[in-house]
């Protein structure tokens, strides 16, 4: 064990009580499981700047909302993040109920401009978060337009898409109204995603203030929740424009898993610009 990561541990009052066990997922970052005398935690190492954005992003979505379980974050610094493990149990309606409830929570509006006062990281991609008062120019500028740009200098799409998707950012002022925005995990995908005895969990957020609909189209981009988690979110009455708002916020995420993962998710980007367009 790192000298570092000791030094971590006794700060936090922590004695292991076993050697530490490697875990699947992390993105960029080694992540362990570690039995302590306080009981398990999880340990990611990694670089600095994206485990203190971890972290801030945790203690956000647990100081917004009490209906939804956000570990607790023990220590970060010097490359480690030290935090509380969660137990995982199967889902359940009474789970996937309290979840819509607590994301309806979460996404209260708030009196604040559409970002996060500093940039973050949507898994391994940097996430440019610099505040701005209009959401749709905040969609256009921060997330689609900075996307395609970063794919088309990758040469992961050509220019005719490219403009497309331009295009689309262009004409979001056409149909997608402003609205005062929400705290958003920001990576709302199923791994990051938890049921547990306590009920349900958020872990790994790229936190930042937008449209509530961002976690939503997250949740259903590979899957979908139940209709019960959906009722429990919008209480019953599902708005009108959700399929196209979920067609839009889509795109970033598949741009994001373009630039990460490559050509084999061009198409599903193509597909959510016909739709838009």
């Amino acid at each position: 064990m790192e000298a570092t990561l000791s030094a971590r541990l006794e700060e936090v009052g922590l004695m292991p009580l076993g050697k530490l066990e490697s875990l699947k997922g992390g993105n960029m970052a080694a992540v362990y499981r570690l039995d302590t005398d306080q009981g398990a935690v999880i340990i990611k190492h990694d670089d600095q700047a994206r485990l203190s954005a971890e972290a801030e992003g945790l203690e956000a979505l647990r100081e917004a909302c009490d209906c939804l379980i956000v570990p607790r974050v023990l220590s970060s610094g010097n490359g480690w993040l030290i935090m509380e493990a969660l137990d995982s149990v199967g889902a359940s309606d009474t789970g996937w109920r309290t979840l819509g409830k607590g994301l309806r929570e979460l996404h209260r509006p708030r009196q604040t401009a559409h970002g996060w006062p500093r940039d973050n990281y949507c898994g391994a991609t940097p996430q440019r978060n610099a505040p701005l008062s209009d959401g749709r120019c905040f969609q256009q500028e921060r997330r689609l337009q900075a996307l395609a740009d970063a794919c088309l200098e990758r040469g992961l799409m050509k220019s005719d898409l490219h403009k497309r998707i331009s295009t689309v950012a262009e004409g979001l002022k056409q149909w997608l109204p402003d609205i005062t925005p929400s705290l958003i995990h920001g990576d709302l995908w199923s791994g990051n995603l938890l049921f547990t005895s306590r009920g349900p969990a958020l872990i790994d957020p790229a936190v930042y203030h937008h449209y509530p609909e961002v976690d939503l189209a997250m949740l259903t981009l590979f899957g979908s929740p139940p209709q019960i988690f959906f009722d429990a979110y919008w209480e019953g009455a599902w708005p009108k424009d959700w399929s196209r708002r979920e067609v839009l916020f889509q795109l970033y995420p598949l741009l994001n898993h373009l630039l990460l993962f490559g050509e084999s998710y061009r198409s599903a980007v193509e597909n959510r610009v016909d739709s838009l367009l």
